[in-house]
């Protein structure tokens, strides 16, 4: 992995929240982008934070499915596989299909460790409170454990997407009860390039199965945005409005992890594969999160401008008072230094 002349971060490294033309906050930015082999190519922050990637690493989760052979015994579909990587809004969408795949499975509600939460989805959230729903928990089970076979099969998988040796990744639990992996960001940033490349191999070039079920995670959640995130959510919007060319995937706390197909635009940032970017935003903000994914993908050139102003709202935000007074705005410090 190509890390000499990384420029240490500066205090410009941020986004900024005004209150009419005062800066209120300085939210702190890291981020890596890499090219399919690992290479670093730019930076912001630090790149090698050590990060955890919460629901970041839900494609990794996902192929330790299809690697064992579960995801054809019990005939999921890749609309199935785009609800593996997602943390959705539990729209009814979301929830038919998850009752779905617990019914190919023969498994029950009772039968998750997730515990109960509530809804992502603000508007489904006070649904479910007017129609005097409850979350539960779960019987117990193990499938959550660290020792678990299939845990152990995920820890082996996010190794290898990440190149990292086993003592360099840390682990934690994740507020769903799964173990939750720690990785600098150059390598989480490995990890979607990788997935990316995948979805760049010709069809009929015999490649081996992993880069195969790699591809198929990209196009299941490209293909069923809507079941990724669900509406209005930022990474159903992002995969949306660019038509297949990305998958990205949010982490709690302010993690983004993105793939990007080669391109011509790829090509311009001196490289000839897919390309990964990681983005932590150091106080977890999550609107910050969705601005400065937009302000790195601005200034690599990812996309025209007309696609990206489809999601201006996210990329320059307008804050808003509780009685819908426009009353300050975010703009991005940054600039992403290219490594030589």
């Amino acid at each position: 992995m190509k890390q000499n002349n990384i420029i240490k971060a500066t205090a410009d490294d941020c986004v900024v929240t005004y209150r009419g033309n005062i800066v209120e906050n300085r939210h702190q930015v890291h981020a890596a982008i890499v090219d399919a082999n690992g290479n670093i190519l730019y930076t912001v922050g630090d790149p090698s934070r050590v990060t955890l990637i919460r629901s970041a690493a839900k494609p990794a989760q996902a192929l330790a499915i299809l690697e064992t052979g579960a995801f054809n015994h019990f005939d999921f579909d890749d609309a199935d596989l785009a609800l593996m990587c997602a943390s959705h809004n539990s729209e009814n969408v979301h929830i038919s299909r998850a009752q779905s795949m617990l019914a190919k499975i023969q498994a029950r509600e009772t039968d998750l460790r997730c515990g109960g939460h509530a809804a992502i989805s603000d508007a489904v959230n006070k649904s479910w409170i007017k129609a005097g729903y409850t979350p539960t928990g779960a019987d117990v089970s193990d499938y959550h454990l660290p020792e678990n076979p299939m845990q152990s099969l995920v820890t082996s998988i996010v190794e290898d997407l990440a190149n990292l040796k086993e003592d360099e990744v840390k682990w934690a639990i994740d507020g769903c009860n799964l173990p939750a992996p720690a990785i600098p960001l150059y390598s989480l940033a490995q990890m979607y390039g990788t997935v990316a490349a995948a979805a760049d191999l010709d069809e009929d070039n015999n490649s081996q199965q992993r880069p195969e079920n790699l591809a198929r995670i990209f196009y299941a959640m490209t293909g069923y945005p809507e079941l990724v995130g669900g509406e209005g959510r930022f990474c159903t919007r992002l995969m949306t409005t660019f038509q297949g060319n990305l998958v990205g995937k949010i982490g709690a706390d302010g993690c983004y992890g993105i793939g990007i197909r080669a391109s011509e635009q790829t090509r311009k940032l001196g490289t000839g594969t897919a390309i990964g970017i990681a983005v932590k935003i150091e106080d977890g903000n999550i609107p910050v999160l969705y601005s400065a994914v937009m302000e790195i993908l601005e200034q690599l050139g990812i996309g025209t401008q007309e696609t990206r102003e489809k999601l201006a709202d996210l990329h320059h935000p307008k804050l808003l008072n509780t009685a819908g007074v426009e009353i300050g705005h975010v703009d991005s410090a940054f600039n992403l230094r290219a490594v030589s």
